[in-house]
């Protein structure tokens, strides 16, 4: 059997293999991005609890892909972004390929906003030639909003933000403010 005919037997071999290796991380077509869970969010501050429903990305894929594609976000929603493990301040977020202006709130781990930034949309044609967003601070989770829904809001550093699952010092603040 010579060279050639043994790869292409290998290969057909192992093409059944192929279903197993992992996807791109960002889909190509907006069409084929997956929805994404959603869930109840309360940010406590100074002008009482502000709630918003917000998606969840997860996943590296879904962080990834965040509000890549999107024309609108609608008042009173966002994305939370959740990590398993604290990340650190250089690993920040861009707006490549990201219409919509937001802002970001970086969100230690007792559930506290660290630090709010804004960002505008990257138009370049390549991710690496549009402006990272770095915190100063390692953070948990990361809140992206519609851009001046947090001042419009009266949120600011320091705040406590809950979601179910979320724990954290404002829990207890979570559970008051839910009373009606």
């Amino acid at each position: 059997m010579n060279a050639t005919r043994r790869q292409l037997l290998l290969g057909l071999a192992l093409l059944p293999a192929a279903g197993l290796l992992p996807r791109p991380l960002i889909a190509a077509d907006p069409e084929e991005a997956e929805a994404l869970a959603t869930m109840p969010l309360v940010i406590h501050g100074a002008q009482g609890p502000q709630r918003l429903q917000v998606e969840v990305a997860r996943s590296i894929r879904e962080r990834s892909r965040g509000l890549m594609e999107r024309d609108h976000l609608d008042e009173g929603a966002g994305m939370l972004f959740l990590y398993r493990h604290p990340q650190p301040s250089r690993n920040g977020f861009w707006m490549y390929r990201t219409r919509i202006p937001l802002d970001i709130a970086f969100i230690d781990e007792a559930g506290r906003i660290a630090e709010i930034h804004q960002m505008t949309p990257c138009t370049a044609d390549s991710p690496g030639d549009c402006p990272v967003t770095r915190p100063g601070v390692s953070y948990r989770a990361a809140l992206e909003v519609n851009a001046g829904a947090f001042e419009a809001m009266g949120v600011k550093a320091g705040d406590c933000i809950s979601w179910p699952g979320g724990g954290g010092l404002c829990a207890g603040q979570a559970a008051e403010s839910s009373t009606p």
